[in-house]
This record gives C-alpha cells, structure tokens and sequence, in this order.
C-alpha cells in the first residue's frame, strides 16, 4: 500500500507490522486441515497528511461478508447496548410512528429488532446472505446488499429518506470509503442524523488492544480523521460519545453539512484528548509496536511455563480478534488444548491458521481445565460473570490485553 485511500497521499509510516495471517473468519472445517491457506499481509499504517490508520485492501468484502460467522445475537451485553441505543435515539431525535430507520451492516436484526417493537418503519441493509436471513427469520425487513451511492439511492427511492442511519462497527470494515460515506448522504433524509459506532483509534494505541487489527479493518479512527472522512460525503460530525464497547469506541453523530450546526462541547473535548495523546503527529504512534511485542512475549511466556507445568490452558470464545492473537504469537494445540465459543455456526471448526478447535461452551465444566484464556477480552465484564463456575475447581481465567492478567 502506497497510497492513503482518504486522500491520496503517498506520506504513509509504519504503526505494527504482524507478520501474515489468513482472514480472521475464515474458520476451516475439519476437511479442510489438509489444504493450504492463504496469508495476507497485516502491516497497519498511518497516514501522516489526514491521520486516517489503515491497512491495504488485500481482501474484499465480498470474501468476507458474503457468507459470515459472525451473529450478533450472541453477546448478550451487545444486545443489550443495541436495545439501550435504540431507546436513547428515539428520545433524542423524536422517531414516531411515522419516522423511517435505516441500519447498515444490520447483522441477525440485533438492534433493528428493537425497532420494530416500538411499530417503527425500518429496513436492515446487510452484505452476508445467512445472517441476514436470520434478520428476516427474527422479523426484521432486511436487503442483502453492500451500501454503495447507488445502493443508497435506490433505497431512498423506494423507501424514502430515513430519518436515522446507523452504522454500527462497519465504518472500518469498508476499503471504498470514499463511496460508502457517499452511499450514508443517500440515505438519510437533509434533515436526518447518521450515527456511526466504531473503535476509537485513542484507546487502541493507549491498550496495545492490537488484536482488533485484522484484515476486515481496513482503517481504524480518531475523531479528527473520522470528521475528514464524513465530510467528503458532505455530513458533518457535531457529537461524539465515549463508548466502552470493544475496550473503547466512540459513537459519531452527524448530519447533513447544510443543517450540522456547531460541534458540541464533548466532541472538542474529545479531540483535545487525541491531539493531547499525539494522534494528530506521529509522535502518537512511534513507540505502539514495542509494546505490541511485549504482550506477546508476555502472553508466551505464561503458556510455556504453563505447559512445561503440566497445566492445561484452554480458551474462550473465538472471534476475529483472538485469531490475529492466536497468529501473531503462534500460539498452536500444544499451548492452547482448544477453545469454545456460544455461536453453533463455529462449533467443529478450526481457527484460521493456528487450527485450534472451538467446541461448545459445555467442554470447559466437563474437563475442568486450570486456566481459561479469554479472548474476547473486551467483554471482560459479561464474561467474568459467565465464567464463575471456573472458580469452583480452582480454575483461573487469563486476560491477554492490556497486559496480561490471570484472576
């Protein structure tokens, strides 16, 4: 990659190179052991003219969404934000009975199903065949598409503007962001709102959270360079929140440029704390590879003593994020006995190239492992809870990042 996909500057310097790895979704099935796989490079950079952090566009979507692993529904904590989120947005933008909702990325219906219980007209918008299915199985009105300047214009004149776009941690997940953010000012109404949820760039750098760096990422954000990128479409940021969602997101607020108005107070704030952290120069981002090392030699380094300790460690979950972990430390059977995760779409698979198996959540009480690597550690809380029983036998959970810490 040579050249930003914002604004096209060559001026690019290096954030963590992690070696190559293969997507982090592409799980293999039992028959598939024997075959090779591909490995993509997984180099995130930084562009030192619009500070947009990104990754080269190795893989499209269309590999990755088309038939996806991953289902919402499954993280009962997720649900439960996207329920809270649908209630705070009715009450702020004043959505009735005759307001129109447009959800892009919507997933299994996670969050528009909230929707249709208030009796409000809404459309999903989802790339991935089987869980927009089961979106439509669950009742909600649901497109398979990718959102593109057409996609959204064919849909607004079908349906008419929406009052609301959500785009809920798919922001990232899109190399065209030139076309995509066009696509968002197609649907929405000139006096509507576009709320975007993405992982905020700040507390990936302060957390060394470096396992959220996979090739379905194809940028990672600050304020500053989310608000360059919105603009270009010609919508205008002028909220943000501080979410803990994902260890650390922010949700964007933004309208139509003509009608914006002034940023609020909290989104200068935000901005200050970025531009504080050196994520507006490159000084922000010089010493984040060094600490990306120290994790995994740290994380190694408990397993290895575990093993040779005749301990067994196993894991729990099994999403995106673990496998760039799993990858970059190298971390295989003999380390890692197998993992276990709800989702039954993943259950008798492998994990991409480290080829761990992930089993159903029940093995763990049924062989009382001594320690449970949790990988999805930004549900720290949820988990934590689901896991107790560990304790019962004298096991103990491990969390790898920030740092790692075994409870």
């Amino acid at each position: 990659m040579t050249t930003c996909r914002l604004c096209g500057s060559t001026s690019l310097a290096s954030v963590a190179d992690l070696g190559a790895t293969p997507p982090c979704e592409r799980f293999l099935t039992a028959a598939q052991l024997d075959e090779p796989e591909i490995t993509y490079p997984l180099h995130l950079k930084v562009c030192t003219d619009c500070w947009l952090a990104q990754l080269p566009p190795l893989i499209t979507p269309e590999e990755t969404f088309t038939d996806y692993a991953y289902f919402s529904s499954y993280s009962a904590s997720w649900v439960k934000h996207a329920r809270n989120f649908v209630r705070d947005a009715t009450e702020r933008i004043g959505l009735g009975g005759g307001s129109f909702v447009v959800e892009v990325a919507s997933n299994d219906g996670y969050l528009l199903k909230h929707v249709v219980d208030k009796g409000i007209r809404c459309l999903g918008v989802e790339p991935s065949v089987n869980v927009g299915q089961a979106a439509r199985e669950a009742g909600v009105p649901t497109l398979t598409a990718f959102l593109s300047p057409e996609t959204g214009s064919a849909v607004r004149e079908e349906h008419g503007p929406a009052d609301l776009v959500v785009a809920n941690n798919v922001y990232a997940h899109i190399p065209d962001i030139i076309g995509f953010t066009h696509g968002l000012r197609a649907l929405v109404a000139d006096d509507g709102w576009v709320s975007i949820e993405v992982q905020h760039l700040l507390t990936l750098i302060e957390h060394v959270q470096y396992d959220t760096i996979y090739h379905e990422h194809f940028q990672y954000y600050t304020v500053e360079s989310a608000r360059r990128a919105l603009a270009v479409g010609g919508l205008s940021v002028v909220d943000v929140e501080l979410l803990p969602t994902h260890g650390g997101s922010i949700r964007l607020w933004a309208r139509p440029a003509e009608v914006a108005g002034e940023q609020s107070a909290r989104m200068v704030e935000v901005l200050v704390q970025e531009k504080a952290a050196g994520l507006h120069e490159l000084s922000g981002y010089t010493e984040f590879a060094a600490k990306v090392t120290k994790v995994r030699l740290d994380l190694l380094r408990f397993l290895t003593e575990a093993a040779e300790q005749g301990k067994t460690v196993v894991g729990y979950g099994a999403p995106g994020k673990g496998n760039t972990l799993l990858n970059h430390c190298g971390i295989r059977t003999d380390l890692l006995a197998y993992t276990v995760d709800r989702n039954p779409y993943k259950h008798g698979r492998f994990t991409p190239g480290t080829r761990i198996p992930v089993l159903p959540p029940e093995r763990i009480a049924a062989e009382e492992p001594d320690y449970v690597l949790v990988l999805p550690w930004n549900l720290r809380a949820e988990l934590t809870e689901q896991l107790s029983y560990v304790a019962s036998w004298g096991g103990k959970l491990v969390f790898p990042i920030p740092r790692l810490e075994v409870l």
